[in-house]
C-alpha cells in the first residue's frame, strides 16, 4: 500500500525532530565534560562579553585572553571606556589586528553609557558598532536568552551535520535557533563553537572523537582536503605585508609611538620598501575610516 505523501512528510519530520532532539543533548552532555574554560564564559556581564566577541573576530583564542583581561583591568566598565580618549583605545588595541574593530567597541560603549544596555537582541542590533553575529552572541550570552550566534565555524558544523551546503546566513541561523534551548542558550552556542573549534574544523573532520557523530549527515564522509582546495581556488594567496591591512596597521602603529606625525615623516616612520603610493591608499582609508585625523600635513590619531 502506498503511503500518501502527506503522511510520508509527517514521518520524515517526526524522524528530523528526534535526530534533533540526540544533536542536542548530545553535544550539551559533550560540553559539560568537554567544554573550554575561557574567563569571559566565567561572566554574564553584557560589556565584558561584548569586549570578548569583538576581540575574537579575526583573533586566536589564545591572542585574546591576556588581551582580554589586560583590557577589562584597564576599562573593567562600559562607562570607563566610552570615557577613554580614542587615540588610547586604538594604542590599548594594538597587536590585535583591525583597528577599526576598535573604535566600534568605543563607540558601542559610548552609546550604552548614554542609554543603558538593551534588553533583547534587536535593542543590540541598534547599536553602532554591533553586527547580527555580536548582538545574538550578547543575547545568548550575557542576557541568557535564546539566540544564534552563528559564525563561518559554526556554520560549517550545522551544514555537516544536516548533510547540506549553500545555505544562505539567514537560512543557517534559523536552522541554529531550532536546536538552541531556552533554558541553556549560553552553554548552546558555546557548545558548537567548541565543536567547531576542536573536532569538526576547516582542517580536519574528526568523526571518531564526535559526540554525535552517529546522527551526523555527513559522518565520515568530509574531505577537509577537497574543501580547503575549494577555498584556495577561490582565492589567490597574497603576503600579509603586500596588504593595504598591513600599511594600516604600520601607520596606526607609528602613530600610537610617536603621538604626531608630519606627512612629509611618515614614510621614514615605517618599515623599509612600502611605496608611496601604498602609503597614500592607506592613509586615505585610515583617514575616511576615521581611524587617523589629518590637519594639513599633521596626523594624529583620534581623541
Amino acid at each position: 500500500m502506498r503511503v500518501p505523501s502527506r503522511a510520508m512528510a509527517a514521518i520524515d519530520s517526526e524522524r528530523q525532530a528526534a535526530i534533533d532532539d540526540r544533536l542536542q543533548a548530545g553535544l550539551l552532555e559533550w560540553y559539560g565534560v568537554q567544554g573550554r574554560d575561557l574567563p569571559w564564559r566565567r561572566t554574564s556581564d553584557p560589556y565584558a562579553v561584548l569586549v570578548s566577541e569583538v576581540m575574537l573576530q579575526q583573533t586566536q583564542v589564545s591572542r585574546v585572553v591576556p588581551r582580554f583581561e589586560a583590557w577589562l583591568e584597564r576599562w573593567p566598565t562600559a562607562d570607563d571606556l566610552a570615557a577613554a580618549p580614542a587615540a588610547e583605545v586604538l594604542a590599548e588595541w594594538s597587536g590585535l589586528g583591525y583597528n577599526s574593530r576598535a573604535l566600534r567597541l568605543h563607540a558601542t560603549a559610548k552609546a550604552v553609557a548614554e542609554q543603558g544596555w538593551p534588553d533583547d537582541e534587536a535593542g543590540l542590533r541598534a547599536l553602532p558598532g554591533i553586527g547580527p553575529y555580536t548582538a545574538a552572541a550578547v543575547t545568548a550570552f550575557a542576557l541568557r536568552r535564546p539566540a544564534a550566534a552563528v559564525d563561518t565555524n559554526q556554520q560549517r558544523v550545522l551544514d555537516r551535520w544536516d548533510g547540506a551546503a549553500g545555505r544562505t546566513a539567514v537560512e543557517v541561523r534559523r536552522r541554529a535557533l531550532e536546536f538552541v534551548p531556552v533554558d541553556a542558550p549560553d552553554a548552546w552556542n558555546h557548545a558548537l563553537m567548541d565543536l567547531g573549534a576542536t573536532i569538526c574544523t576547516a582542517r580536519t573532520a574528526r568523526c571518531d572523537a564526535c559526540p554525535v557523530a552517529s546522527d551526523c549527515a555527513s559522518a565520515g564522509l568530509v574531505d577537509p582536503a577537497a574543501e580547503r582546495a575549494l577555498r584556495r581556488a577561490s582565492r589567490q594567496a597574497v603576503p600579509f605585508e603586500s596588504t593595504p591591512r598591513f600599511v594600516r596597521g604600520r601607520i596606526v602603529a607609528a602613530l600610537v609611538e610617536h603621538g604626531e606625525i608630519a606627512l612629509p615623516a611618515l614614510a621614514a616612520a615605517l618599515p623599509a620598501g612600502i611605496t608611496a603610493e601604498r602609503i597614500d591608499g592607506a592613509l586615505s582609508g585610515l583617514v575616511r575610516d576615521g581611524l587617523v585625523v589629518r590637519a594639513g600635513d599633521a596626523l594624529t590619531l583620534p581623541t
